[in-house]
């Protein structure tokens, strides 16, 4: 299995990398990190990380042309998997960097959590998850509705349609988008590569996800 972890330049590929591996013991499984369109072509999966400013992140994958090879992978059926900021990207912009627009892959747009008395950002820390509808099978993988997962962000989605979303937690007066999902395409706000047990579960569920 061919898995191309996407290097946008800005993220922190290596315990991203280590946890893939980790997680797909026995899967006879190659991460290779990448930004090199034709390698992307021939991935079976493809991770988008997370770190990083969106607009930064949008421009690495554009002066590359890394964007259109993830867009074709998307659009050819094969499992996307996108990590906070890969999450974000997958949207039609965000406030962090207006004049930037997104994938456009899903409607809606990114907006800055803000601050409430007691609650600070950026949203740093361990949540648990809940579910506003069905549990996704890769998430369900994972310990589904009640795991915890590690978030650090700033920035949340807001999907026009309701249907991608799959997963939520609570930050103060915010209901966070923790995770979406449609067809092929699956994205969380948190970080697997930080959620110890709960996020080996889901890497691994993903690496073995046929949609």
């Amino acid at each position: 299995m061919q898995v191309a972890l996407i290097d946008t330049g800005y993220a922190n590929l290596r315990s991203v990398v280590r946890a893939l591996e980790r997680a797909g013991e026995g899967l006879e499984l190659t991460v290779h990190t990448t930004h090199d369109p034709e390698a992307i072509q021939k991935a079976d999966h493809v991770v988008v990380p997370g770190q990083g400013g969106f607009g930064d992140c949008l421009r690495s994958l554009r002066e590359k042309g890394t964007d259109q090879a993830v867009l074709e992978h998307i659009a050819s059926g094969k499992p996307y998997l996108g990590i906070c900021l890969g999450l974000q990207a997958l949207f039609e912009g965000s406030a962090e960097a207006p004049e930037t627009p997104g994938l456009g892959v899903f409607k809606g747009q990114c907006e800055r959590l803000t601050p409430a008395p007691g609650i600070k950002i950026p949203h740093m820390g361990w949540n648990e998850l809940a579910f506003p509808g069905g549990t996704h099978p890769v998430l369900a993988a994972a310990g589904g509705a009640g795991a915890w997962f590690y978030f650090v962000h700033s920035y949340h989605a807001l999907p026009t349609d309701p249907g991608v979303l799959q997963a939520q937690v609570m930050h103060g007066p915010h209901q966070v988008t923790a995770a979406i999902a449609k067809d092929n395409v699956l994205a969380t706000q948190f970080h697997p590569e930080k959620s110890q047990e709960a996020g080996l579960l889901l890497l691994r569920a993903f690496l073995s996800w046929q949609n």
